[in-house]
């Protein structure tokens, strides 16, 4: 890398930092009830209105298992609403374009993804989905989906910060707080930045523009005609990154120059991806009185982030070996910054983004459980393309989604202290609660289901007729194949391409897995948090491990990779690995 390079990524991390801060101590105001100034005029009657037509009681809180059905109804409910919009948007209005009803094992892989964070899309979106489903269905889904995850966050926080109680807050008051108070401001913010760098926002559904070349054996005659898609990308494209939701208005996401114009959208947008997962990590110190504890987790999600970030750009940097055998020029030289640079590989990448800005990009959306892309990943190098994999793989919690990201790195932090106390034959203890049978059951399903979903759904496609619906042999195939169930099975919703996800098999199988990975989580997530809610806070003592140094820190990074390594490297060595090494082959 170069002093430039690293000067521009430094330059996002700082960035993210400073604006995580102040956002983490906000939202942590937000789920603890404190007054919020100016928002409170602004939302707080909506709020009170809110619960008025929906009869909830803001003041009676909830134990888990009612948090749990709670959370399964409106989400079943949204699924369900998705789902009748995609069927019936034919005969809806709001669908400019005329585009008929989608099939029914698309319309419920996209109705279980987005109800589930994932925002797997197994469609071209401007020549699937209506105007109205697009914003009825998939943008309202993606702030409940983001609300959602937020929501068990805090429940999760509360049980640990909480002592001898079954109570941990009332979903409906957490979901809607969330939404009015973090989402809707934030999308409002970035919405309109990004239209001021020309990202449309239009009920058109299409634009003609006339082409500068004639028509193919026609000279001399009419001049060709195009037909481009509009819609409301900006207010969609938003809360997509904000709510790590992933879902692209367009089939080529964020690669497409009306949701993603310029280098500085471009900016704005990867930090938004990011945003929130960091600062709910402040908001994590913030809840539990201990802020020393939020910046461990936070420096345990950063280390692993950059480290994987340093293999991306030094595989995609590097080039492909074999072009530069046979003398083809690799050049990397798409923009003033990188002109200097003799060589990487810029197939698949946007000119006007280049190597860095599309490395940075795809790093942190397979580490955000975001699934957003500004470039191809299926046309990275093998070790490119191995770290976005393996951060899905790893369970989405370097950052990961909003709220179930840290979720899913705090079970992480109760498997480290549990290992930790064998070592030492303590008890183990995190934040003052013990760690016993009960969580660490809870624990292991949390971080063993969605291996589980990944290897099985992989699996049944390479042994069955599945495979069919790959477009490259070998170890690239089974690379596609492998990426689309580790996409899936942790709620991420990136695809590596190449595959045809739409048939029955995949959006199938890819719909139960994208549920069980989002469900079977949230659940035994809240047993946690009502089984840690309910102990005394034992003191702490000699034997106790610290959990707010960088000893821990590390102890948690060690433990992530661990889990991961020993789960998916067999898998991984039939895929990007052997890929790789058949690049030297001679």
């Amino acid at each position: 890398m170069s002093t430039i390079d690293i000067a521009r990524v430094a330059l996002y991390l700082a960035v993210l930092g400073a604006l995580a801060w102040p956002l983490g101590l906000y939202m942590a105001r937000v789920y603890e009830g404190r007054p919020l100034f100016l928002l409170d005029r602004l939302a707080g009657p909506l709020e009170r209105l809110v619960y008025r037509l929906c009869g909830v009681r803001p003041d009676e809180e909830m134990d888990w298992k009612t948090y749990a059905c709670s959370l399964m109804v409106v989400n079943a409910l949204g699924m369900l609403l998705v789902y009748a919009l995609e069927r019936l948007q034919g005969a809806l209005p709001g669908n400019p374009l005329g585009l008929p009803g989608v099939s029914p094992w698309v319309a419920l892989n996209t109705a279980v993804s987005f109800a589930s964070n994932t925002n797997w899309q197994a469609y071209g979106g401007e020549s699937t989905m209506s105007l109205l489903t697009q914003m009825l269905g998939l943008t309202v889904q993606n702030f409940l989906s983001a609300a959602t995850g937020m929501a068990v966050l805090a429940a999760l926080v509360r049980g640990l910060a909480r002592r001898e109680t079954d109570r941990l807050g009332n979903f409906w008051v957490d979901m809607t707080r969330g939404v009015l108070y973090v989402l809707l401001p934030l999308s409002l913010l970035l919405a309109l930045a990004l239209c001021s760098q020309g990202v449309v926002q239009t009920f058109s559904g299409e634009v003609a523009v006339t082409g500068l070349e004639q028509t193919a054996g026609q000279p001399g005659g009419r001049v060709s005609e195009q037909r481009i898609a509009l819609g409301p990308v900006a207010s969609q494209e938003a809360i997509k990154q904000l709510g790590t939701n992933g879902g692209g208005f367009f089939n080529v996401n964020s690669a497409h120059p009306f949701e993603n114009p310029t280098p500085l959208s471009n900016f704005l947008e990867m930090l938004a991806i990011l945003l929130i997962p960091a600062a709910l990590c402040v908001t994590f110190g913030r809840m539990v009185g201990d802020m020393r504890q939020g910046v461990a987790v936070l420096a345990a999600m950063s280390v692993m982030l950059v480290a994987f970030l340093a293999l991306g750009l030094s595989a995609e940097q590097a080039g492909n070996p074999r072009l530069a055998a046979l003398g083809v020029d690799q050049s990397a030289a798409s923009s003033p910054l990188e002109a200097a640079r003799p060589g990487g590989n810029m197939e698949g990448k946007e000119a006007r983004f280049g190597i860095v800005d599309s490395v940075l990009w795809a790093t942190a959306t397979t580490a955000a459980s975001n699934g957003s892309v500004n470039s191809m990943h299926d046309s990275y190098t093998p070790l490119g393309g191995l770290g976005p994999m393996l951060l899905m793989q790893l369970g989405e919690v370097v950052f990961g989604g909003v709220g179930s990201g840290l979720y899913g790195m705090l079970v992480f932090a109760v498997v480290a202290v549990f290992v930790a106390g064998l070592m030492v034959g303590r008890t183990p203890e995190y934040l003052g609660k013990k760690i016993e049978a009960f969580e660490m059951k809870m624990a292991s399903l949390v971080i063993l289901i969605p291996p589980f979903l990944v290897l099985i759904g992989t699996a049944a496609a390479v042994a069955t007729g599945a495979r069919d619906a790959v477009a490259n042999p070998g170890a690239h195939g089974f690379s596609e194949i492998l990426y689309a169930f580790s996409s899936m099975g942790n709620n991420n919703g990136s695809a590596f391409a190449g595959l045809a996800a739409d048939r029955p098999y995949y959006a199938l199988a890819g719909a139960l897995a994208m549920f069980v990975a989002r469900y079977w989580l949230i659940v035994p997530t809240l047993a946690i948090a009502g089984s840690l809610a309910a102990k005394k806070r034992a003191p702490f003592g000699a034997g106790t491990l610290p959990t707010d140094t960088a000893l821990f820190a590390g102890l948690l990074v060690a433990v992530v990779l661990a889990v991961g390594a020993l789960t998916f490297i067999p898998a991984l060595a039939l895929g990007p690995i052997a890929e790789h090494l058949m690049l030297f082959a001679k």
